[in-house]
């Protein structure tokens, strides 16, 4: 490797030391971890630096500053990249309220356990986890799909808050994307958008390495890629060398010039750059070098072969000099302007300001509607669709749309002012995502990621379409709403393809996600008031195509025992002999057996159990005063899988579920095929009920 040919042409000592800094970081961090990915950080090493110094607007000591450039690491695995990149730059800590930690983000410690139980550099970069990571990355083009929802944030909060010369928001947003990235279907999905709605804030760098863990991409992978980006409405350049920093920087340059389309610069590198007998294989991709060909990497770079996690002090200066000075100047000045703007626009500031908190407007719920007993009642799509026009005027970050099912999903904002994002106006707060469910769900993760409010919807049956984002808004902790309609086979003519079996388990089973399953109008007010009361946690909403009757609430219980999980709606007194519990739909036929049960004498409960995860979450008093552990006569109804639902019931218990596939039929037919009339529920009660008895 001759290093003179490879040389920065600016400021070429100090470049060439600092790209080798985040380099050797990466061996040694890897190294030491026996675990993870030197190859693509030894490739980017000059990329990730030119930009980082000549162009990224960010202030390490206010890593939360709300107008600062973005930059994604959509490649995860390459996260030793990132996190010398935030080490180099000495990014300060700060809580989730932003508040600084006095501490660095990421230490020379931090590096040296990278992987390690409870350190700040886990194998994959993690929202919350790590100061400096703007979204948790690692499962392939979900960083890519996060980074269009950036973007689409700027734009909107440009069209919102900037007013004349007073400009709040013109931040950019990178993202580095490898092979794998542009491989999945999110990645394409999310393009496809961003060329749609002419994002030009947003450059995606695109790390051309043709090396996969099977080996050379060209066992899988021959498009044109840049093609295929044109054809998407971007902009695309190439780099014909990752080495050429300046090449790189005329990239960039030209990016920042380009106003009506998004850009893919695409960069020509070397995987595990000078690693004499591995760079450019399948054998750097995801192992360590191993002893003897660290010392000889380090010895091409002309490093010290034994230095173990060596940082030069002039490389920290270097960045502070670069970086630092200029984010600190930038955010300065904005926060002077914020200070005139306050004066200006005192409303528009107060709004920005309960957006940064989390926090919502004082009566965003006034509106909110409640609903009288009626027994034809309505769906609670529909309740939902009413209950989000209530509050949206009164919280005017809040904003989505449908993977092209609103009119269905009922989610488009009918007021007077909401209009519709799109590439002649992004301030509007309708949003159209088109058949591409899985980049919805990435797409609403970088709004959330970005203060804004999201909501998303779709059919229940399509939310295995976007299930990773789903996953990956709980491990964010990111206040997302997920409206999933058409809920069970009561979707009727459809047929098995369209009708949920399995699909409420699976979301019941991802941790920190609140899955609500409401069973009238008047729960469903009270769920979205919950969800839009959560800061920091996602929620999906299950959804009635069907109307469902609405419950007299002067003769059962107040619909707002569903911010408890699960809530006695109705009690005949004393100790039961049968418990009746179910969520949405099936409520209501509980009910009507339950009147029809004490009608005999019989002494019945019905608990309506809208969110299990809530439930559980309750003390154990609570949890046994709504089901007493000594009545064992239980009988648990649902449209779904029956998977869970033994944890209630019991061994002895009944589940009345579904436990294959559903059918193309009218409702009423299907509800009697799979056995859920009411005649069924009675005897199934009937036979529970005589298990209580002496």
């Amino acid at each position: 490797m001759d290093r003179a040919a490879d040389r920065p042409s600016v400021g070429a000592d100090i470049a060439e030391l600092a790209i080798d800094t985040i380099r050797t970081l990466a061996i040694d961090a890897v190294e030491k971890a026996h675990s993870g990915h030197a190859g693509a950080p030894m490739g980017l090493a000059p990329v990730a630096y030119t930009l980082w110094t000549r162009f990224l607007r960010y202030d390490p000591k206010d890593p939360t500053w709300i107008n600062r450039d973005r930059f994604v690491l959509s490649a995860g695995h390459a996260s030793m990249l990132l996190y010398s990149l935030i080490h180099l730059a000495g990014v300060e800590a700060v809580d989730s309220a932003g508040k600084p930690q006095g501490r660095p983000a990421v230490s020379l410690d931090d590096i040296e356990h990278f992987r390690q139980i409870d350190s700040l550099t886990p194998g994959h970069p993690e929202y919350r986890h790590t100061t400096g990571v703007e979204t948790t990355t690692g499962p392939l083009g979900q960083g890519c799909g996060a980074s269009v929802g950036m973007a689409m944030a700027e734009r909107w909060l440009e069209a919102r808050f900037n007013r004349g010369e007073r400009k709040l928001f013109d931040y950019s947003v990178y993202a580095i994307c490898s092979d794998g990235d542009l491989m999945e279907g999110v990645a394409s999905e999310a393009a496809s958008l961003a060329g749609h709605l002419k994002l030009s804030n947003l450059c995606w760098i695109y790390d051309d390495n043709t090396v996969t863990i099977e080996g050379h991409t060209d066992l899988a992978f021959s498009e044109n890629v840049a093609a295929r980006f044109r054809a998407y409405g971007w902009a695309t350049l190439d780099v014909a060398d990752a080495n050429d920093t300046e090449a790189f920087a005329q990239a960039v340059e030209t990016f920042r010039k380009t106003s009506d389309r998004p850009t893919f610069i695409r960069v020509k590198s070397v995987i595990g750059y000078g690693s004499p007998h591995k760079q450019g294989t399948s054998k750097i991709h995801s192992d360590p070098l191993g002893a003897e060909e660290v010392r000889l990497t380090k010895a091409a770079y002309g490093w010290p072969p034994d230095a173990q996690f060596r940082v030069p002090d002039e490389v920290r200066a270097h960045f502070a000099e670069t970086l630092g000075a200029r984010g600190k100047g930038l955010r300065e000045a904005w926060e002077a302007d914020f200070s005139r703007y306050r004066e200006a626009e005192p409303d528009r500031a107060r709004d920005l300001d309960l957006m940064r908190a989390g926090d919502l407007p004082q009566g965003w719920d006034r509106d909110l509607p409640s609903y009288p007993a009626d027994p034809k009642g309505i769906a609670s799509r529909e309740a939902s669709g009413k209950a989000l026009n209530a509050v949206a005027p009164h919280i005017p970050w809040l904003l989505g749309g449908a993977a092209d099912l609103a009119p269905s999903t009922k989610t488009t904002l009918e007021f007077e002012g909401a209009g519709t994002f799109s590439a002649e106006d992004y301030g509007g707060r309708n949003l159209h995502f088109g058949v591409r469910e899985h980049a919805m769900g990435a797409v609403a993760n970088g709004l959330a990621l970005s203060n804004l409010r999201p909501y998303a919807g779709t059919f229940l049956i399509f939310s295995d379409y976007m299930r990773p984002p789903t996953r990956l808004a709980a491990l964010m902790a990111l206040p997302v709403a997920f409206v999933f309609t058409h809920d069970s086979i009561g979707l009727g003519e459809d047929g098995p393809t369209h009708q949920p079996i399995e699909q409420l388990a699976a979301l019941r089973a991802i941790p920190g996600l609140i899955t609500l399953r409401p069973c009238d109008a008047n729960e469903t007010v009270e769920a979205w008031r919950l969800i839009l009361g959560q800061s920091k946690q996602p929620a999906c909403l299950v959804l009635s195509r069907q109307a469902l009757p609405t419950l007299d609430r002067g003769r059962y219980a107040a619909a707002d025992g569903l911010r408890r999980g699960a809530y006695v709606l109705a009690d005949s007194g004393g100790t039961p002999q049968v418990m009746l519990m179910a969520t949405g739909s099936e409520v209501s036929l509980c009910v009507e057996v339950y009147e029809r049960l004490t009608n005999e004498g019989v002494a019945a409960r019905v608990v309506s159990m809208p969110s299990w995860d809530l439930f559980e979450k309750q003390d154990q008093a609570y949890r046994d005063q709504v089901l007493p552990p000594e009545v064992v006569g239980r009988v648990a109804v649902e449209q779904g899988a029956a998977l869970g639902w033994d944890r209630y019931v019991g061994l002895g218990g009944a589940i009345l579920a579904m436990h294959t596939f559903g059918a193309s039929a009218p409702i009423a037919d299907l509800k009697t095929k799979f056995g859920f009339t009411a005649d069924h529920l009675y005897e199934a009660a009937k036979a529970q009920a005589a298990r209580g008895k002496p």
